[in-house]
């Protein structure tokens, strides 16, 4: 078994989610009382706000890269970056590394191939759905992507900071991105991404009428296939 490096704190709630999935996953596939070898590294998420501007995420990428070298001096055998936003920079952090980074899109852009569907709504925070770092590994499937209008990415990445980061699931709010993933639909979404690790606590598969793809679930499932391969 590979041991996996795990960079998370953004935020604490969905890493959580992380060491759930990823230790279950490992233990219904190899049965008994086996579960993952992990090294996490579990950051200051204030101290890692992102700018609104991303040709100012240099000092970030710098502390994510640091981060990383120091899972790999650790003995770790990959980096899993336990949330979408800050695979933003995710080609420099691989670049000051000598270990695979799994890539949250990467990884989610092909079981969105795997089952066939060409159009999705992608929601996440605004760097996700705005950059192209989501957006263009879903294109090199052919994978088209449809974001929500100006002010519904406003609200998106609003409640993403000040809601779901904290441990806040309000019903308005899911109500809210509800009628966001409606729209998206009836634009011609065959499936929706959960491009926010925390969304998958608040609006679950049932609440949409297509398809969802789980962020999470689908980057923890990968850590384990990568370290029981």
């Amino acid at each position: 078994m590979k041991t996996l490096g795990l960079i998370g704190g953004t935020s604490w709630v969905s890493t959580l989610d992380y060491y759930r999935i990823i230790n279950q996953q490992t233990n219904e596939r190899l049965g008994g009382l086996n579960s993952a070898k992990i090294f996490l590294y579990s950051l200051n998420f204030e101290e890692f706000k992102p700018p609104a501007d991303p040709n100012q995420w240099g000092p970030i990428a710098d502390a994510l890269s640091s981060i990383a070298q120091r899972l790999e001096k650790a003995g770790a055998d990959c980096i899993v970056i336990c949330a979408n936003t800050p695979h933003l920079v995710a080609d420099v952090i691989q670049g000051n590394i000598h270990i695979p980074l799994i890539h949250i899109a990467e990884v989610t852009a092909k079981e969105i191939k795997k089952q066939g569907i060409q159009t999705v709504g992608l929601l996440g925070t605004k760097f996700t759905m705005e950059q192209n770092f989501f957006k263009d590994r879903l294109s090199r499937q052919l994978i088209k992507p449809l974001i929500p209008e100006a002010d519904e990415r406003e609200f998106i990445h609003y409640s993403i900071f000040n809601e779901l980061g904290k441990g806040i699931f309000s019903p308005e709010t899911k109500a809210k991105y509800i009628s966001i993933i409606d729209k998206l639909i009836e634009q011609g979404a065959e499936g929706i991404i959960f491009g926010c690790t925390e969304m998958p606590m608040l609006i679950k598969p049932e609440d949409c009428s297509v398809p969802v793809f789980d962020t999470t679930l689908i980057h923890a499932k990968a850590a384990v296939e990568f370290a029981l391969r």
